[in-house]
């Protein structure tokens, strides 16, 4: 499974450890990954994602799931949030 946060696209960075005598030795810097389950008002769902907390905290911000993926880019998202945007967007114009 790969460390991506599935709202954000946030990954793995790199860069160094630095001793207390100066060396220095490569390392990965991970992102913060939690498992949660986001509802969706508009499709009445509940959603299990793999999301970073600050992708959390952005998601209770702006107002829930649907308000985040209505203006997430679609090149930052994963599929399966990808997919759950367009269900959103359908139910939306259903309902209007």
């Amino acid at each position: 499974m790969s460390r991506v946060c599935e709202l954000t696209g946030k990954g793995p960075m790199v860069g160094n450890n630095v001793s207390h005598a100066n060396n220095k030795t490569r390392r990965r810097f991970l992102p913060n990954l939690t498992e949660v389950t986001l509802g969706s008002d508009v499709l009445d769902r509940r959603f299990k994602l793999r999301i970073s907390n600050a992708a959390l905290r952005s998601v209770d911000h702006r107002g829930g799931l649907d308000a985040y993926l209505a203006r997430a880019k679609d090149a930052e998202l994963s599929p399966k949030a990808l997919k759950i945007k367009r269900d959103i967007e359908k139910a939306q114009a259903a309902q209007a």
